[in-house]
């Protein structure tokens, strides 16, 4: 992976001459990633976000807020926003999810202080940044039927899809009070020297509903978080904020919305990008999803699904359906 091009003057304008740069794993973006090295600096995190497919101007408007409120995000050392460039903290290689696979006896504790961060974040005000509403929620329930069910071979009325949706996500549509990261899982939080859990990857943040983001981090795309587990600090949460039926019932539905979105999303960065191991995320969503779909404020959804992808449908891969086809 070739470092960005004038990377070098860059670096020198800001101090980092002759520093040694590697590349890191990077996401499902067009962002890449680059560790900077440096006998007399040490060590930082370049960011590529290179336009227009990128902007990183939002990372560093909520990198700055979370910072302003005591949250551990990356320090900002430079920027040329113009080139996609943002120099930042190195958090390290120590990240959530690896951390538990070679820990498990940590499990609880770790989970526990990321809901803690949650508890904090809702109690702090908002970040000034776009609402998480209908039109939003809609928007990405689409992809789903933009490509999940064209790559299945799955046929529906869309008008249907929409109206579904729309009336389950009613109840929400006006809910927009609590800065909400939208990736915040065990692949986007760090466990840092000092014991602090860093956040990375909150560009997309908008301002929603609350359990959104213990969806995300309790409904792992890309980690097992077991029923048990879930249930579990589902309890803790309760216990530190109070909720009632209605918050158990947003969370399903949000459960619901952001699996769905989610199931479209793999489906695009196999389809369009040639990204085919998202693919082999679909079985756990799946999994999730219907967990989700259970709740009885869900019903009219979870009809739709059983009708128009019934469980075979679900357990079968876009790719054998497409080399079959």
């Amino acid at each position: 992976m070739a470092p960005p091009e004038g990377l070098d003057a860059f670096l020198a304008a800001h101090g980092w001459t002759e520093a040694r740069v590697l590349p890191v794993a990077g996401d499902a973006s067009f962002r890449r990633y680059f560790r900077v090295e440096s006998d007399t600096r040490g060590k930082a995190i370049l960011m590529d976000a290179p336009p227009p497919h990128e902007d990183p101007r939002p990372f560093i408007h909520i990198a700055q807020y979370l910072n302003g409120n005591q949250f551990r995000a990356p320090e900002i050392f430079a920027t040329d926003l113009a080139c996609g460039l943002v120099l930042l903290e190195d958090f390290g290689d120590r990240r959530m999810r690896e951390h538990l696979d070679m820990n498990p006896q940590d499990e609880v504790a770790v989970y526990r202080a990321a809901i803690d961060a949650i508890v904090r974040l809702s109690a702090t005000p908002p970040v000034e940044s776009q609402p998480y509403d209908m039109a939003t929620y809609l928007r990405e329930v689409q992809l789903l039927s933009e490509y999940y069910m064209p790559a299945m071979g799955l046929t529906f009325d869309a008008a249907e899809y929409h109206a579904i949706w729309t009336q389950a996500l009613s109840p929400l549509a006006e809910y927009q009070k609590v800065t909400v990261l939208r990736d915040y899982h065990a692949e986007n939080i760090m466990l840092l020297d000092d014991g602090q859990q860093g956040i990375i990857d909150f560009q997309d943040a908008l301002v929603g509903h609350p359990a959104y983001d213990l969806v995300s981090l309790l409904q792992d795309a890309r980690r097992d978080v077991s029923p048990e587990l879930e249930a579990e600090m589902l309890v803790y949460y309760r216990a530190a904020v109070g909720t009632d039926a209605d918050f158990d019932a947003a969370y399903a539905l949000l459960g619901a919305q952001r699996n769905t979105k989610v199931i479209g999303i793999f489906t695009r960065l196999w389809k369009r990008d040639g990204k085919e191991r998202y693919l082999s995320f679909l079985p756990r969503m799946w999994g999730l999803l219907e967990r989700d779909l259970a709740h009885p404020a869900l019903a009219p959804v979870k009809a739709w699904f059983d009708t128009h992808i019934p469980p075979e449908a679900r357990r079968s891969s876009p790719v054998d359906l497409n080399k079959n086809g």
